[in-house]
């Protein structure tokens, strides 16, 4: 790297060895523009957490450098961090139409439609921005509208695909821009940073298509009603179940939130064709003949607040599984969510339908030998993997190195690394602050490993609060140790176990009395540790044990 020269940097700062919360920046110079800003739903051990975004403390340090977020496609992983973001940097956001249809419900929602700046992009759109000039090029996904970025620095041409599968037969009729694709690996290509979610897969993606010949033979041979579910963003698989329902001359009625407001977004911008008479509201389900009905819902992935769930539980207020009911779960579980889909499923066998579960869903990422094709169009001299795991990643280093791609030229990289590029070369230089922001309903980073921690203590062993009144003039018990436990044993069947607890307290707190130990947080700890070890010795379990000391 010349001396005093402005570098070129790729930072990743989500996305990188996970799924979700995508979003990658571009700087050179003065300059910073952010590709995607994504959320991913919470693990299993972040309790309570509603979602996770990345850190954008990077940005932050940076705000006067951030010209412009440019969105790849429209879902949750790629948006879902866009509120949070907008609401600390006020910058123009660029995507397509459907994408910015949905960034701009999910911005009224956080009251910043007012505010945010969207500026609408196509197939043609060369957009200026600072030392950046960049293009969108369409791909084919899960979604309508998707697509990646050329991004054209003074050091040479990037490329970022955003998640792309090449389907020759896409629902929409809109194929990937194999042309365009083609010029720029024709014209050279510095970078390439790729979408890595399907590298471990051998062969090609099947077309979306292929899902819809299955959805039409069980739209037409399925008896009674028909509840699908399937990503409320999949607007493909959403218009062939609605084709096979006008087909069959049957009604659909929608059911979830977030399904809901897709639908009538995609409808207004022209993305979802439905006869005026197909859609009925849910209040009509009860009063239309089973099998007339197709019933669309979320909740695929098990999720425990979804509609599907809550049908599962009958605990939906407008729709009760009934027994001879098809439920077809038009999607594969997300890692991680295997156990919330098999719970839902079997519940939905208990209730008595018929569960569809497996063969009704392709991938929307390409396979190993799209990956490839990619490449050889192509033809970077630095190679990226990422959006996906660090396997995945890993893999597709390996694709690339088959196609001819330098290993010397790939760097599998973590969120928070900094990589500078010019003409010539690329080095790891630095590593900026990255990882996770956790939501947790209105807070937005007030719960952290330390909350978590104690979270997963509380629903391990319960908690038990000690309270106790000290007198203020010669530290003696004026009135407890009082117990209150939640979580940790039933009171009326323990109590010579609390009692004994009662007895340690007292005992603790009298003998530091009266070896003149009167602080505070003295006192609590020491009746934290006796009454700790009591405890484990009796129950083999660790309450989290509270302290509550008064004087009078």
């Amino acid at each position: 790297m010349a001396k005093g020269k402005s570098k070129l940097s790729i930072t990743p700062l989500g996305g990188v060895g996970e799924i979700g919360k995508n979003m990658t920046v571009y700087s050179y110079g003065s300059d910073m523009i952010v590709v995607d800003a994504g959320l991913k739903f919470p693990e299993e051990e972040m309790l309570g957490i509603d979602a996770v975004i990345p850190d954008i403390s990077y940005l932050m340090d940076n705000r006067d450098k951030v010209r412009a977020i440019f969105v790849t496609h429209g879902h949750e992983d790629h948006i879902g961090g866009l509120p949070y973001v907008l609401k600390s940097l006020n910058v123009p956001v660029y995507g397509t139409k459907l994408t910015l249809g949905l960034i701009d419900n999910k911005l009224k929602e956080h009251g910043l439609s007012d505010s945010a700046k969207l500026i609408k992009m196509d197939g043609d759109s060369v957009v200026h921005v600072g030392a950046f000039t960049v293009s969108f090029f369409y791909v084919n996904h899960s979604i309508p509208d998707t697509g990646g970025f050329a991004i054209d620095t003074p050091e040479g041409l990037i490329v970022h695909t955003g998640d792309f599968k090449f389907d020759h037969t896409p629902v929409d009729g809109r194929p990937a821009d194999l042309q365009k694709l083609a010029a720029y690996g024709a014209r050279g290509v510095l970078a390439l940073v790729a979408d890595s979610t399907n590298a471990e897969r051998p062969g090609f993606t099947p077309s979306e298509r292929t899902v819809g010949k299955t959805i039409d033979d069980i739209v037409s041979h399925a008896p009674g009603r028909i509840i699908l579910a399937t990503f409320a963003s999949n607007i493909h698989r959403i218009q062939q179940v609605i084709h096979a329902a006008e087909r069959c001359g049957k009604k659909v009625a929608v059911v979830g939130r977030s399904m809901v407001n897709n639908i009538q977004i995609a409808i207004s911008l022209g993305y979802l064709e439905v006869l005026p008479s197909t859609l009925v509201e849910d209040s009509e389900i009860g009063k239309i003949q089973p099998d007339n009905l197709i019933i669309l819902s979320t909740g695929s992935q098990g999720e425990p607040m979804s509609a599907l769930t809550r049908m599962a539980r009958s605990a939906h207020r407008k729709v009760e599984i009934m027994p001879g009911d098809t439920v077809v779960l038009a999607s594969s579980p997300i890692p991680g969510n295997e156990k919330y889909v098999s719970r839902t499923i079997d519940q939905l066998f208990r209730v008595g339908a018929n569960v569809i579960y497996q063969g009704v869903h392709v991938s929307g990422h390409g396979s190993q030998e799209e990956l490839k094709l990619m490449l050889n169009l192509i033809r970077p001299k630095f190679f990226f993997p990422v959006h996906g795991e660090f396997r995945m990643q890993r893999k597709h280093a390996s694709l690339a190195e088959a196609t001819g791609v330098n290993p010397d030229n790939i760097f599998i990289l973590d969120n928070g690394d900094v990589v500078e590029l010019d003409a010539n070369n690329a080095r790891l230089a630095a590593k900026v602050t990255a990882g996770m922001v956790m939501i947790d309903g209105l807070g937005v980073g007030d719960v952290g490993n330390i909350v978590l921690r104690d979270r997963k203590l509380l629903s391990q062993d319960g908690i038990l609060v000690v309270v106790v009144t000290l007198s203020k003039t010669n530290g003696a018990i004026l009135s407890g140790p009082d117990i209150i436990s939640r979580g940790f044993v039933y009171v009326r069947e323990s109590e010579a176990l609390l009692d004994e607890a009662n007895r340690i307290v007292e005992t603790t707190l009298v003998r530091m009395v009266s070896d003149n130990i009167n602080e505070w947080s003295s006192l609590k700890t020491a009746v934290r540790d006796a009454l700790g070890r009591f405890l484990y010795e009796q129950t083999r379990r660790r309450p989290m044990i509270l302290p509550i000391i008064m004087e009078a």
